[in-house]
């Protein structure tokens, strides 16, 4: 069971709208005002939307993401980059952590400075997850 909504902040609804987080017992909720009404919206079922089209992004390009990582962190050696290709080839378990722990406020308020959102309905069905300065993976096709 998740403890963390790990998108908090960077939630919006299909009218731009910011979607709050609160609890429903512990199980943390994206609350969406559908015109007045506070519909409360598993996090997870959310958060595994966004995570799953993140994973649909990054698979083929594990190796690319590699070097472009190993580059940024000027840890451009052998053995950085395997443990790089490890993880990213371990996405589930990294995905699991994350709905457990969510992201560091930290990394939420950068992704938020850099435009990403995650834009719902109030059903909570992900209508568009928007990574600026990402690659689309069907641009090649």
């Amino acid at each position: 069971m998740p403890t963390k909504a790990v998108f908090e902040g960077l939630v919006i609804d299909e009218f731009d709208q910011p979607v709050t987080v609160a609890y429903v017992g512990e199980e943390p909720c994206y609350v969406v005002n559908d015109a007045g009404f506070r519909r409360h919206i598993p996090s997870e079922q959310v958060d595994r939307q966004v995570l799953d089209e993140m994973r649909r992004m990054i698979e083929g390009h594990e190796e690319a993401l590699t070097e472009q990582a190993a580059s940024m962190l000027g840890q451009d050696d052998i053995f950085s980059r395997a443990m790089i290709l490890t993880q990213l080839k371990n996405m589930d378990k990294q995905f699991e952590l994350l709905l457990q722990v969510g992201l560091p406020e930290e990394t939420r308020a950068y992704l938020g400075m850099m435009g990403f959102h995650v834009r719902i309905n109030v059903h909570g069905e992900v209508l568009e997850v928007e990574q600026p300065g990402m690659i689309d993976p069907d641009a090649g096709e």
